[in-house]
């Protein structure tokens, strides 16, 4: 059938992208990023995602959202957060230079945490605060330092004072999220929790789905895309 052909070429395409060439052959440009071979390789069966492809990737959900029908997404790239966390509102103010956050419906956080991706999601819209591990930690702590950025950057940018008291945190438990069940598909988990979540999907995909995602990602991420 066409799907099979269709599957076929994309199939040969993602193994092109693993194995002709070499490491520093630039494969994607888009969003003042370049994704090289090297890069793309973090996306083989258990590799470690790392800052390019998880950037890249909320680089195109962001540009998924301003379609019709979908909520208004903004991210932050993946230094925001340790960045924050060691040097307060002050550190990354300018980082929003010409943007009203606020304007949003939900905001993504990817957090590198040494050795392990989470994500954090602002919706405002529900004035919620809530974390995403795929192995299951809290990240509560993580919650108030964003809240606490939240207020300043509202107090700074709008003259708007937010009160604290009508925000929900909440770290998502694990019986409430799927859980990894090997140690590299942090990044891929995720990025597909904000995939789903930029779309207001419910969270429905496993552990089973990881390899074909990384898969899917590598298309995706090359042709600037997603399906």
């Amino acid at each position: 059938s066409s799907w099979n052909l269709l599957f076929q070429a994309m199939e040969r395409e993602i193994s092109a992208a693993f194995n002709s060439g070499g490491p520093e052959d630039i494969l994607s440009t888009a969003f003042k990023l370049s994704v090289t071979r090297e890069d793309i390789c973090t996306l083989k069966p258990q590799g470690w995602l790392n800052d390019k492809i998880m950037n890249f990737y909320m680089s195109l959900l962001v540009e998924r959202s301003k379609k019709e029908g979908c909520p208004a997404v903004y991210a932050f790239n993946t230094f925001f957060y340790s960045k924050l966390s060691s040097t307060s509102h002050k550190g990354v103010k300018k980082w929003t230079k010409g943007v009203d956050i606020f304007e949003h419906d939900v905001i993504l956080v990817p957090i590198h945490l040494t050795i392990h991706w989470t994500l954090l999601v602002i919706d405002l819209r529900e004035k919620a605060i809530k974390y995403f591990d795929s192995l299951g930690q809290r990240g509560d702590h993580v919650c108030k330092t964003v809240l606490k950025y939240l207020e300043e950057e509202s107090r700074e940018k709008r003259n708007i004072e937010l009160t604290a008291s009508e925000w929900t945190l909440h770290s998502m438990g694990t019986e409430e999220i799927p859980q990894q069940d090997n140690g590299s598909d942090c990044g891929v988990f995720a990025c597909k929790f904000a995939d789903f979540i930029s779309r207001d999907k419910p969270i429905i995909f496993t552990s089973e789905h990881m390899p074909y995602f990384r898969k899917k990602m590598v298309w995706e991420i090359i042709h600037q895309q997603l399906l």
